[in-house]
């Protein structure tokens, strides 16, 4: 699992059958043991109604198909909404 801050959305006018019905999250990845912001951006499903601002954990590979109900092409999913993140050094 990843930490992430959603900072957009991905609306698509067509897309794989399986997919319909999911929203489709721009995340920008997040490391908090590191002074400099983490610059990777990546597409999400999102099953759990995540908001633009939020922090999310998600998951990528073979583990964001876990929870679908049917098969689908994706390689990352968001698993939780996250409250608050304390690192302690």
């Amino acid at each position: 699992m990843q930490l992430a801050k959603v900072i957009g959305t991905v609306v698509s006018t067509r897309k794989e059958d399986s997919l319909v019905g999911y929203k489709l999250l721009v995340l920008e990845v997040q490391d908090p043991g590191s002074a400099s912001p983490h610059s990777e951006r990546l597409v999400a499903i999102d099953t759990l109604g995540a908001g633009v601002s939020e922090t999310v954990l998600f998951v990528r590979g073979g583990a964001a198909r876990i929870n679908l109900s049917s098969p689908a092409p994706i390689d990352a999913a968001v698993v939780g909404i996250v409250d608050s993140v304390d690192v302690h050094r």
